[in-house]
């Protein structure tokens, strides 16, 4: 008999850890690998936040708290949707976790029965099915193709619907594509959940600040007649680039609240709370860099974006949001190139070009991959013109 659980069977390490660790082992043994695969900023954390939590371990802010978050960081936290979203919750109704991830995860450990339903759209963020597998529901792939800008359609919603279907998750902006949601599309698609009284959404509103072009931001709890539905999950590691402090943050029915708080409270417990009054500063402060970075990010997208598209056999649609790219890679594989998968594309450009990026089999769509460019326009520069000499070799 093994030692290790059947259940972890079901799922796969993160691909984009992998990445991420191989180009680091790389680099260690003295590999020039540039690598484009973390989905984290580049930025430092801003200095009053980091003031904030020096000041909180000075005057002994060390203890444990409050199993979902402390009263300060709550109150933050519904001052945040109130102000910036329009959403009137309680601090009965937030919950605070060891980074969104966590969030997301109590929410399905804490909500999911066996053979349950979670709609997915792909491409989607790698860890979706593996947590609901590992909560044993049943993630429901929707392929969102890119004609539709990798976005849900009503349509494909209605179809995806079933009498087991519990939760619908939707990022916006997304990783890995970058692509959000209008006002318009979320409208859209309230009209099929409306009807579907027993369907829960989960938005992932991580990249809620990280935008461009005039996209104007919009979360499906903004739809009144699906706040009660909704649970609505952001952070502060993205847009305060705070990725290692560990923190993300839920709304949402007092219920699924309270249930995700018991999960907690019989696995992590609180979260740090040095890094907790860190997030009370973060929300409550100064948020003006926040454009200042969104602009720097606009200008690398808009560089990768013109970049690839100027590379023969890759095209790449310009995202409205996030730091990611999802190219095409399709017309290098086959015959030719002697690539069947983006898999091996990805490889490949590892291992020939020393540029590291996320295969798009890996979120789900095949035949794509992902680029971060949260990192500076000089390896931007260096990894585009590998990318495009690896290319030209291929041919």
């Amino acid at each position: 008999m093994s030692i290790i659980s059947s259940s972890l069977k079901r799922i796969k390490p993160s691909p984009t850890l992998a990445v991420t660790q191989k180009a680091r082992e790389l680099k260690a043994a003295g590999k020039d690998v540039i690598g484009l695969g973390a989905g984290e900023p580049d930025f430092d954390t801003p200095e009053n936040i980091k003031k904030a939590a020096i000041e909180a371990i000075g005057r002994g802010d060390t203890k444990y708290t409050a199993v979902d978050g402390t009263p300060a960081l709550k109150q933050a936290i519904v001052n945040k949707f109130k102000r910036e979203n329009n959403l009137e919750y309680s601090t009965g109704e937030i919950t605070v976790g060891t980074g969104g991830k966590q969030v997301i995860y109590n929410t399905f450990m804490a909500t999911l029965n066996k053979g349950d339903e979670v709609i997915i759209p792909a491409p989607y963020w790698v860890s979706y099915p593996d947590m609901v597998l590992l909560a044993g529901g049943k993630p429901k792939i929707v392929k969102c193709s890119e004609s539709d800008s990798f976005k849900l359609t009503p349509k494909n919603l209605k179809k995806a619907i079933t009498k087991k279907t519990k939760w619908l998750i939707l990022n916006s902006p997304s990783n890995p594509t970058g692509a959000g949601y209008t006002k318009d599309e979320i409208e859209n698609l309230s009209k099929i959940l409306i009807k579907h009284k027993k369907v829960h959404i989960l938005s992932d509103d991580i990249y809620e600040h990280i935008k461009y072009d005039n996209f104007s931001f919009f979360t499906i709890a903004q739809i009144s007649k699906l706040k009660d539905r909704t649970l609505t999950m952001n952070g502060v590691s993205k847009s305060y680039a705070m990725t290692g402090w560990r923190i993300g943050y839920a709304a949402g029915p007092k219920e699924i609240i309270k249930a995700i708080g018991k999960i907690q409270s019989q696995s992590t417990s609180n979260p740090s709370s040095v890094s907790q009054a860190a997030a009370v500063e973060a929300l409550n402060g100064t948020q003006d860099f926040i454009k200042e970075r969104s602009d720097a990010f606009k200008e690398r997208r808009d560089f990768v974006v013109n970049s690839l598209n100027n590379i023969k056999g890759i095209s790449c649609l310009k995202p409205n949001g996030a730091f990611y790219v999802f190219p095409s890679c399709k017309k290098l594989l086959g015959k030719k190139t002697k690539l069947k998968t983006d898999s091996e594309f990805v490889k490949k450009l590892l291992e020939k070009a020393n540029v590291a990026v996320v295969q798009g089999s890996a979120f789900g769509l095949e035949g794509y991959f992902r680029i971060s460019y949260a990192t500076s326009m000089d390896n931007l520069k260096k990894a585009l013109d590998r990318i495009s000499n690896f290319c030209k070799s291929l041919s």
